[in-house]
């Protein structure tokens, strides 16, 4: 697999002064991490922190600014950052109204965001969290327990982002968090497998003519393997499986995110896109607001997701529309 880099050692260091470079009015890095924190003056109010492993960009740096997160920790590829650099994230992103981690549902993720969360707690910082686990398609994968975290994650950076910017308190996030996840679910299929930089083999192998339902934002295995069809029938398989989950009627008002898994072109990601606003359209569902694009990624992948948020709140909505001052939303 060809790739653009240098030494595969030092491609995430590379890529984090790469992007303080190109966007030094809206972010900076804090020195030896792998942590991008805002460049926005602190106003006293709660800051939402995120991260995970690398490869997956633009999440989740490229959320880092005004509105949305205070900080990013950016671990390894694929390996979640280490218990000490959340830690310093959570100090550099305090403002002295604590700090509201958002953790996708991996193994090694809870467990290094937990105890950067009780070191934090003992140095005096008020820390809440909340884990996403928004994937419907397996549980139990590879990597967690029970439902991955997946594209929705970035709804949950938008919607708390504007809470803590509307400087509601730690409390408040952490009522707000508990009620979005279950409103928000994410399934997704992949046309490739992935390769991590250094490797020269992908994740897994798909003939020229098959796709996966429901893999994992690292190559982790779906739920069925079939020959490829047309957007119209792509759609109506994971349409299908999410409504089914959310037992939607024609009151339900949604969000939704088509995301690309990295390799798959805008074109694509559109006609698919079309497609979801038209069997959506067809069960008498209403979309209220629509984000389509790369969000987050697998590397290379070709593939996409398709989230579901239930607009059970005007505040979602809201918070959706609420402009930020961000590389990537």
């Amino acid at each position: 697999m060809k790739k653009i880099l240098n030494n595969p050692d030092y491609i995430v260091d590379e890529m984090i002064d790469g992007m303080v470079l190109s966007h030094p009015e809206l972010i900076k890095r804090v020195p030896e991490t792998g942590i991008i924190q805002r460049t926005h003056d602190k106003k006293g109010k709660v800051a939402i922190v995120s991260g995970g492993g690398s490869g997956h960009e633009p999440a989740h740096a490229g959320f880092v600014g005004a509105g949305m997160l205070s900080a990013a920790v950016c671990g390894a590829v694929f390996t979640s950052p280490t218990p000490d650099q959340i830690l310093e994230a959570i100090k550099v992103a305090d403002e002295g109204k604590g700090v509201f981690l958002v953790i996708k549902n991996y193994s090694g993720d809870i467990m290094n965001f937990e105890m950067a969360q009780e070191l934090a707690e003992m140095e005096g910082i008020k820390v809440d969290s909340i884990v996403v686990d928004d994937d419907i398609a397996v549980e139990d994968s590879l990597y967690t327990q029970g439902k991955r975290g997946v594209a929705g994650t970035i709804f949950v950076h938008k919607i708390l982002g504007y809470a803590a910017e509307k400087g509601q308190s730690i409390e408040e996030i952490k009522e707000l968090a508990e009620n979005l996840i279950p409103n928000m679910k994410t399934v997704g299929l992949a046309l490739t497998g992935v390769t991590t930089p250094g490797s020269s083999k992908p994740s897994f192998a798909l003939a020229d003519d098959e796709i996966e339902y429901g893999v994992g934002i690292h190559g982790e295995p779906g739920y069925r393997r079939e020959k490829l069809q047309t957007s119209k029938d792509l759609v109506d398989e994971l349409l299908k499986k999410l409504l089914e989950e959310f037992e939607a009627n024609s009151n339900n008002r949604f969000a939704i995110i088509v995301n690309g898994l990295g390799g798959t072109p805008l074109m694509e990601q559109y006609v698919f896109a079309n497609d979801v606003h038209k069997q959506m359209k067809d069960n008498k569902l209403e979309i209220e607001f629509s984000k389509v694009g790369n969000l987050m990624t697998s590397l290379e992948m070709q593939g996409l997701s398709l989230t579901l948020l239930r607009l059970e709140d005007d505040f979602y909505l809201e918070a959706l529309k609420a402009t930020v001052d961000t590389i990537n939303w």
